[in-house]
Formats: C-alpha cells, sequence, structure tokens
C-alpha cells in the first residue's frame, strides 16, 4: 500500500472518529514538533490555534504545554487533563508534572496526583512516590527494597531515587530501613561505570569528609593506594575498595596483585568479594583467560548482583575447552529468582547439570529445565529443542481474527493516531503512543487476541516494526507471520541467490537491524533496511561495481539491499562461512570478532554468551535464531538452529588464508 494511501486511510478515519469537517494541513504538526526541538515557545504558542481540530492535535498542544511546563500553572495542567482525558499526551504530561512537583518538594499535589498515573514506568517518579509513602505511612512492606532496586539501577543522578534513598538511609533504625552499606555499594556501582558525581552523592550521604577524596580515587588510583598502609576503618576500607574498582577498569591485573597481596585480609569478606567480582568481569570483558579464576577467589557468591554473576558464568564458559560447570551451576543458583528463570541461564544451568549428571535423577532434573524454556521463540528456547533432540519448526497459526477484533484495533484512537504520526514522519512520537496504547493504557496492557489485531492492523499498513515487536508480546499465541514477515520477498530472494548468500540469514539479520523500516538510521549514522554506514556502503559499493553511488542511495531499497548483502557476503567469507562471527562483525566491525574468537575452541553458543560488548552479543543470538526461523518458512521444513551456529568457535586455522583487513 503506497504511503499517500495510508495517510488518506488513517486521516479518515479519525476524521469520522471526531466528526471534523476538515483538517489543518500535516506539515503544520512537522512544524510544531521541529519548534518544540529546538525549545522555540513562541513559535508554539503561535502555531498551536492553528492545529485545533486536527487528528493529532493532542500532539500540538503537549508540545506547547510541555515547552513551557517549568512557568505553567496548575490551571494550564488541570486543563489540559480534561482536555485530553485517556490519551497518551495527557499520561506523558502528567509524567513529566509529576517531575516538576517532586523536585519542587510539593508532596500533597504529588500525592493527589499521582494515583492518576497510568504508565508507572518512570523510575524516578517512583522513587518519588515511594518516598511520599514513606513520610505519610512509615514502614511499609517492600518499599525499601524497590528504592534499593531503584537507585541502584539509576544511570544518572536523578534527584527522585537519590532524594529517597537518602531519606531512608538518614532514618536507618531497624531491619526495613536502608543503611550505610546501600550508600557504599551505590558508590562502587557508579565507580565501576564511570560516575564520578553519582558516586560523591552516595559517599556524602555517609562519610561527607571523605568525598574530597574521591578526586584522587577516581583520577589515579594506584597512586592513591600506595599513599595507603592500612585499612583501619570501615571509610578507609570503603574508599581503598572504591580505588581497586577503578584500578581494575584500566588494569585488571595490578588490581587484583593488589587485592590478593596488600589488600584483601584488611577487607570484610563481602568487601573482598564484590572487588574479586569486578575483577573477574572487567578480565571476562576483555577475554582475560584469568578471569575464572579471579572469580574462583569470591568466598560466596550471594555477595555479588546479578551483574557480576552472570559475567562469571560467562568467565567460567570461557575458562577452557571445556567450561567449568560447577563454577556455571554456583553463579546461576545465586542469582535472583527473576534472573535466573531467564532463558539463557535456564539453559546453561540445564547444561550444567547435565554435564556432571551420575544419576537418572540429576539427568531428569536437567532434562526438565530444558523442557521448561524448549520452544522457537528465542535463541537460548531453539537450543533446548536441539538439546532434547526436536528441531524448529513452524508454529501453528492461531485461529483467525474475527471481524469485530480487526474493527475494534481498527477504530483505536491511539493506534490510529500513532499510525498517522508514523506516516508523517513523526515516528519516534507514534512509536511512543503505540506502545503506550498496547503496553500501558490499562493495567496488563491488551489481551493476547487484542494485541495479535493490533499487530496485524500494522502489518496490513506495512509498519512492520509495530508489526513484529506487537505480536512478539503474546505468550501463548505465536503468530509467525506477524513475527516474521517477509516484506520485498523478490528482491531479498534473487539478490541473495545472485551473490550465494542464504536468503533466510539475510531476513534474519534485516529483521534485527532495521525491523523492514526503509528510512531508518542509528545513532551513529547507519541506514537504511541493512542499517549500512555511509563510509562503509562506498566502500562496498566499489567492490561490488556500484559505480555512481552516493551515501542518500541508502535509502533506496534495491540500493541497500544490494550493498548490505554485498558486505555481508564479505564478511561471512571472511569469516570461512561462520554466520555467528559474521553476524558479530557486520554489528562491531570485523576486527573485534577477530579478536574474540582467539582463545580456547569453544562450543559456539558458549562463544556467543561470551561476546564482551552487550549490544553485539544480543545481536549475534537473534539473527542467528531469526535466521533459523526464515529458513523454517522459506523451506518449509523443520531447522537446526546448531547447523547455523556451527559447532565451535576458536582461533582462524593456520592454514587458512591471512583475513582481509582491508573490510572496513
Amino acid at each position: 500500500m503506497k504511503p499517500r494511501t495510508i495517510v488518506a486511510l488513517m486521516a479518515a478515519t479519525l476524521v469520522a472518529a471526531s466528526v471534523q469537517a476538515q483538517q489543518p494541513r500535516d506539515d503544520l504538526l512537522v512544524d510544531m514538533r521541529d519548534a518544540f526541538r529546538q525549545g522555540n515557545r513562541a513559535r508554539l504558542a503561535q502555531l498551536l490555534p492553528q492545529a485545533r481540530g486536527h487528528a493529532l492535535e493532542p500532539w500540538a498542544a503537549y508540545w506547547e504545554l510541555r515547552a513551557r511546563l517549568d512557568t505553567a500553572s496548575n490551571a494550564d495542567v488541570q486543563d489540559f487533563f480534561a482536555r485530553y482525558p485517556g490519551t497518551y499526551q495527557e499520561d506523558r504530561l502528567r509524567n513529566d508534572w509529576l517531575l516538576v512537583l517532586g523536585q519542587r518538594r510539593q508532596w500533597d499535589a504529588f500525592a493527589a496526583e499521582y494515583p492518576k498515573f497510568r504508565m508507572n514506568d518512570d523510575r524516578q517518579v517512583r522513587c518519588y512516590a515511594l518516598l511520599v509513602k514513606h513520610l505519610t505511612d512509615g514502614a511499609v512492606p517492600g518499599l525499601t527494597d524497590e528504592v534499593r532496586r531503584n537507585w541502584f539501577a539509576q544511570r544518572e543522578d536523578d534527584d527522585g531515587c537519590t532524594l529517597a534513598a537518602k531519606q531512608l538511609i538518614a532514618d536507618g533504625t531497624g531491619p526495613k530501613r536502608m543503611t550505610q552499606a546501600d550508600a557504599w555499594h551505590k558508590a562502587r556501582l557508579a565507580i565501576e561505570a564511570n560516575r564520578p558525581r553519582m558516586a560523591a552523592t552516595a559517599v556524602a550521604m555517609v562519610a561527607p569528609d571523605a568525598v574530597d577524596q574521591l578526586d584522587a580515587v577516581n583520577s589515579h588510583p594506584s597512586r592513591f593506594l600506595t599513599s595507603k598502609v592500612v585499612a583501619a576503618s570501615r571509610v578507609r576500607r570503603e574508599m581503598i575498595g572504591l580505588a581497586l574498582v577503578k584500578l581494575a577498569t584500566t588494569d585488571v591485573e595490578s588490581a587484583a596483585y593488589q587485592l590478593d597481596n596488600k589488600w584483601g585480609p584488611q577487607m570484610q569478606p563481602e568487601e573482598r568479594d564484590w572487588i574479586w567480582g569486578v575483577i573477574g568481569k572487567v578480565a571476562a570483558q576483555r577475554m582475560n583467560p584469568n578471569a575464572a579464576d579471579y572469580f574462583a577467589h569470591v568466598s560466596r557468591a550471594a555477595n555479588l548482583n546479578d551483574d557480576l554473576l552472570q559475567w562469571q558464568v560467562r568467565a567460567a564458559l570461557r575458562a577452557g575447552r571445556m567450561p567449568n560447570w560447577p563454577q556455571v551451576l554456583a553463579a546461576v543458583n545465586a542469582m535472583s529468582e527473576e534472573t535466573r528463570q531467564e532463558p539463557a541461564w535456564v539453559y546453561w544451568k540445564a547444561r550444567a547439570v547435565l554435564a556432571h549428571a551420575r544419576t537418572q535423577s540429576q539427568k531428569a532434573d536437567g532434562v526438565k529445565l530444558l523442557e521448561s524454556i524448549a520452544s522457537p521463540r528465542g535463541f537460548y528456547e531453539m537450543l533446548a529443542m536441539e538439546e532434547l533432540g526436536l528441531k524448529v519448526a513452524v508454529p501453528v497459526k492461531p485461529a483467525a481474527l474475527t471481524d469485530a477484533e480487526k474493527e475494534a484495533a481498527r477504530l483505536d484512537p491511539g493506534l490510529n493516531r500513532a499510525l498517522y504520526a508514523i506516516s508523517l514522519g513523526l515516528r519516534p512520537e507514534g512509536v511512543r503512543e503505540w506502545n503506550y496504547t498496547t503496553n500501558l493504557h490499562r493495567t496488563g496492557g491488551l489481551s493476547e487476541r487484542e494485541l495479535l489485531a493490533a499487530a496485524q492492523l500494522a502489518c496490513d499498513r506495512e509498519v512492520w516494526d509495530r508489526c513484529i515487536n506487537t505480536s512478539e508480546r503474546t505468550r501463548g499465541e505465536f503468530d509467525v507471520q506477524q513475527r516474521f514477515p517477509m516484506p520485498f520477498r523478490d528482491a531479498v530472494v534473487q539478490r541473495s541467490q545472485e551473490i550465494g548468500l542464504d536468503a533466510a540469514y539475510v531476513y534474519g539479520l534485516i529483521r534485527q537491524e532495521s525491523r523492514f523500516v526503509m528510512d531508518a538510521r542509528s545513532a551513529v549514522g547507519a541506514a537504511g533496511l541493512m542499517q549500512v554506514m555511509p563510509a562503509t556502503a562506498r566502500w562496498t559499493a566499489r567492490k561490488i561495481g556500484l559505480t555512481g553511488f552516493t551515501p542518500e542511495q541508502l535509502h533506496d531499497r534495491d540500493t541497500n539491499i544490494a550493498i548490505g548483502t554485498g558486505y555481508l557476503k564479505l564478511v561471512l567469507d571472511d569469516f570461512d562461512g561462520s554466520m555467528p562471527l559474521a553476524a558479530a562483525a557486520y554489528n562491531a566491525g570485523p576486527t573485534r570478532p577477530r579478536a574474540w574468537r582467539n582463545g580456547p575452541v569453544m562450543d559456539a553458543a558458549a562463544w556467543a554468551e561470551s561476546v564482551p560488548f552487550t549490544e553485539t552479543r544480543d545481536y549475534v543470538k537473534k539473527v542467528v535464531a531469526n535466521a533459523t526461523m526464515y529458513a523454517a518458512l522459506l523451506t518449509g521444513q523443520p531447522q537446526s538452529i546448531r547447523e547455523r551456529l556451527g559447532a565451535t568457535i576458536g582461533p582462524r586455522d593456520s592454514a587458512q588464508p591471512a583475513p582481509n583487513r582491508d573490510i572496513p
């Protein structure tokens, strides 16, 4: 369906719903979005009256009020809520207003507004709400744990969670209050993440006199450690611990040596274990062969958090030709219940149990773990199927949507506004409204059948990213055509065949790169269906003989496919046909996976899990799983994910030609 037709259909639906005879121009909304991004309040105020009656009027009004929210009155805000009840924009502004009220410490007004907040997905707002509850109701079950969890998870030094943590630490009397240990724990996390200001905020809560030392700890940790002899007090021990954490991020061997030979005996077990965990994590991220040995110094795995425990598993998987299965099992068992139930850790626990099973009962335990996740829904789920002797087949399609189910989705104002915004080039706004409508507008989000109907609406409009992401939210139903669509099939299959690529692999990569959004552009400048960087595209165009190429052509479907597949073929050949290595190269450049393959010859699944970059690790697993399902769809035959993953990954065979170091 052509974009102009899509716009007309959506406009007709929304106009009929609002009984508007004529809408203002669409480009007016684009102008207002641009003015909002520029912070041009005067321009927004000038344009807003002209936007009245437009299908996207709630966006226009939101931009105008949000731009001046710092000076807006409560009456202005309440008028907006009354004018646009039930919309995403109403709840989005409520989120913004709650942050303003929290920053102003207007707790009565905050308490009155917070119960109306439907999204409830803002960590800082949630921390303000927990603080208000603490101030009014005192000890509340679970409140301290939630504040602690949110504070530890914050990426920036926001006001809400910091304020709540500070209050709970100051009120720290009894088992349900936060303690000084929490502040030091936060400081460790901040130093490791290179957030010195956040670390200073945490230290100031419990040891204000030590804050001045943080600059030396962060800037010159080795010099700081050399200047100290003993760790006689809690504050001194913690500051030395922070210096060791910082040192580990730049010189892991020196940090390990100092901890083992000087500082370790002076520390408490929890402090010592945490630092060994950080040292092990950094070593694992750098694929240091000593990583598993560093983790072996941890006396009690429960002293580590889930992040460190996950890296302990990765280090154990890379410990040699055979993984260190006892360490894998111990680390998984120490994870929180929620993390332990994730398919990745269920799978590796099952492998660890089966590797050392001595009785039928132990083998049955491992098989039961695999059976609990086995399905075609993802990388580890597919691997579990294969461990059980099953292959990946196309799932049975759910019952057909009824006319009533499809009509309800077609008439939903939030979904329509979202699709309309996307069609006008307001993709970020449209995506946010779509996600709100499907996930957050009401508690629990849409039902499974409603999600399928919404996904089908997006599929029919060729908004493939919303089609895929919405359908993936169903837990029971599995509509493979929605989750794994194949737009541009003739172009993708023909080009793949011409250059000797597996079309399923190409589809698996495009699905992960862009979700088939042709005008997609990443934060670093990659463009189009296959998200090719301009410099890489120029190089590839020369290699494949595409003359007259300019980067603007990356948004042309056929040109993007030609260049993306051309580059993928070059890296796949350079990595001896290994799909996971080539996928890693496509995402992170070929230099990194050339280094990552060095070391022991590993189970290919263990290698994929040990990739040090979070984005690339996730990317490799999803591309391989996607390709497996697309192969089942394209061939109509059950597929093996192991055939695409490969049995093992290790150093390049010396008999093979040298790698092509010209590939960007």
